[in-house]
């Protein structure tokens, strides 16, 4: 009885009209299903919400995580409270990785999602898709053009709706309409507020234009510059895949089940389909020691539970390199050497700048200053979803290249072309960090760097045969001299950008943890210490399973189904054999709707 009651809760979480969100696996109608999707997150959301507008093809989808409504939701709602949701939070898996040889053996918090909409409801809202050379390359790798920008850019537009910002100012000059949805299910907008940057930010953009030119916008495809940073929010809130896919499924339609809190421990062999191993069933459980409930699948599995949880599944399933399987004894069943090797992951490292203490900056709220201050900005909130806290945290963002000759790119250049970046910049109105003990007082301005286009390579390995088990992350930072060096010119080039006479009077003198690196004598030895002692990730993992298309090599092939097996396809940052050079999430969601046709198209959905 406590079981059900707990299930008609979260159903009227939801809204009572089909009450198809459960928390007990023993409570659900059925357990056979067209298609099973692991993963309620970012793509595996936009896989059951298009899946299911057939009422005919009937869905479950498993989530580990908890749901996105209750307790501490506002973490997830409110933009500028996308680090509340992200480390050492209900919503997060709270990974740590590996000590970093490359960051002083430094061990890292890991955030990923652990909640309906995976990290798209605890992420920092940025929306960029990439260059039309990031997946012109894509296409080519994977050997299928439907990857490519002329092709993907009706998927960007399918998934987002442009709105305009919160506080109702003229955003014309801030984006171009012409490039964006306008009927799709995220919602899409420049920030909720100005600050006081800017003003300086533009005039820079003007005064240093050969080295930071305006973009109006970077996701018309040409992302080199500075432009308006895009958000994942409408009508002051976040928008996820949970609150703009799955939500609106689930109130509507009597095909979609969702199994809450609840991992899938492994894939289960059913037979054979032309000569290899098919996968049928899925089995999952609650904790170590609870019952195991399998569940069939007609037609597919969709692994959509990142480039952490992808792998992490397929080899407990006996999916992957056979002998590092055989140490664990897990017998394998379909040999796939690349599963959980080639991890991408973005380094990223913050600096800091004193400014004068009547600096209308956001750090009365987020260094805690200021209780008051808070109080005042969650009743502004919460009574019109206006304010700051309609905040990513910063307004602009941009992406550029070392130059051509620099000896950086002696032994090559790892962009997928001229239009891709080597390196991000971005400008808050605040102190922002999470590797330094915050000040308890004062006005700041942060620069954020970060290497986009890296070449260094990790990996995800299991750490036990126990499904509950965290696998072990290594991302391997800094393994290249390459990447160490773009995060030595980036540091260099915000430097300048911060020196400009836009910012005379206002940046008083760097923060005591960066003078060393801003004084005129630093060298780069003074940058490289820096860069080590700070830096984290960006938590933009990807390649852990990468599409391929040639034979022997990678995890899936252009459609995304596993090779040399039959029954399953993965659908999210895994499956990306190089990473567009910005920010992954739009591209997820892009390819995740490509994926959606491919699976419609496939079973003349």
């Amino acid at each position: 009885m406590a079981h059900l009651h707990r299930t008609i809760l979260l159903c009227a979480l939801f809204g009572s009209t089909l009450g198809a969100l459960y928390n007990d696996p023993s409570k659900l109608n059925s357990t056979t299903y067209d298609f099973i999707v692991v993963g309620a997150g970012t793509a595996g959301n936009v896989i059951a919400a298009r899946l299911t507008e057939n009422p005919s093809v009937r869905v479950l989808v498993v989530e580990a995580g908890v749901s996105d409504t209750g307790y501490r939701s506002q973490d997830l709602q409110i933009p500028l409270f996308g680090p509340r949701a992200s480390i050492n939070s209900p919503f997060d898996w709270n990974y740590t990785t590996t000590p970093q040889k490359g960051l002083n053996n430094r061990v890292l918090t890991y955030a990923r999602g652990y909640v309906l909409g995976g990290s798209s409801s605890t992420n920092y809202l940025t929306w960029t898709r990439g260059s039309r050379d990031d997946y012109d390359r894509l296409a080519k790798v994977i050997g299928d053009n439907s990857y490519s920008w002329n092709n993907m850019i009706k998927y960007f537009k399918k998934s987002e709706q442009w709105v305009h910002p919160r506080d109702g100012r003229d955003d014309s000059d801030e984006y171009s309409p012409d490039v964006h949805g306008t009927n799709g299910p995220i919602l899409l907008s420049t920030g909720g507020v100005r600050t006081v940057m800017d003003t300086r930010v533009l005039a820079t953009t003007e005064q240093l234009s050969e080295e930071f030119p305006f973009n109006l916008d970077a996701n018309s495809g040409d992302i080199l510059g500075v432009g308006w940073l895009q958000s994942t929010m409408g009508d002051g809130s976040r928008s996820s895949s949970s609150t703009a896919y799955l939500r609106p499924a689930l109130s509507s339609r009597k095909n979609l089940d969702v199994l809450i809190q609840t991992r899938a421990t492994k894939l289960i062999k059913t037979g054979t389909l032309k000569g290899v191993p098919r996968f049928g069933r899925l089995e999952v459980g609650q904790t170590t020691s609870s019952r195991r409930f399998t569940f069939t699948a007609r037609k597919e599995i969709v692994l959509s539970a990142g480039a952490v949880g992808s792998p992490q599944i397929l080899m407990l399933s006996g999916i992957g390199d056979a002998p590092d399987l055989s140490k664990l004894g897990i017998k394998s069943t379909v040999s796939l050497p690349d599963v959980g090797k080639n991890l991408i992951d973005r380094p990223v490292v913050g600096a800091q700048y004193i400014v004068p203490n009547d600096t209308a900056t956001i750090d009365p709220i987020t260094l805690g200053e200021d209780p008051a201050a808070l109080t005042a900005a969650l009743a502004e909130w919460t009574t019109n979803k206006t304010g700051l806290l309609t905040s990513a945290g910063s307004n602009f963002i941009g992406f550029f290249r070392v130059p051509d000759n620099s000896t950086i790119l002696k032994k090559g250049d790892p962009t997928a072309g001229p239009g891709s970046s080597h390196y991000e910049l971005a400008w808050q109105a605040a102190f922002a960090s999470s590797t330094q003990t915050p000040p308890n007082s004062g006005r700041y301005i942060s620069n954020i760097h970060v290497v986009t286009t890296p070449t260094s390579r990790g990996s995800i390995t299991l750490n036990s045969s126990n499904p509950f088990t965290a696998p072990i992350i290594d991302p391997n930072f800094f393994d290249t001299n390459y990447d160490l060096s773009v995060m030595v010119y980036a540091i260099r080039s915000a430097q300048r950008f911060i020196k400009a006479q836009p910012w005379n009077g206002f940046v008083l003198a760097p923060y005591p943890d960066f003078a060393p690196v801003l004084a005129d004598n630093s060298t780069d030895a003074d940058v490289v210490t820096y860069i080590q002692k700070f830096t984290r990730t960006i938590h933009h993992p990807v390649g852990t399973a990468i599409a391929s298309k040639e034979k022997g090599k990678g995890v899936v092939d252009s459609n995304l189904l596993v090779k040399k097996a039959s029954g399953i396809r993965i659908v999210d940052a895994s499956v990306f054999p190089i990473s567009p050079s910005v920010h992954p999430v739009a591209g997820i969601y892009g390819v995740a709707e490509l994926a959606a046709d491919k699976i419609k198209k496939a079973y003349h959905i």
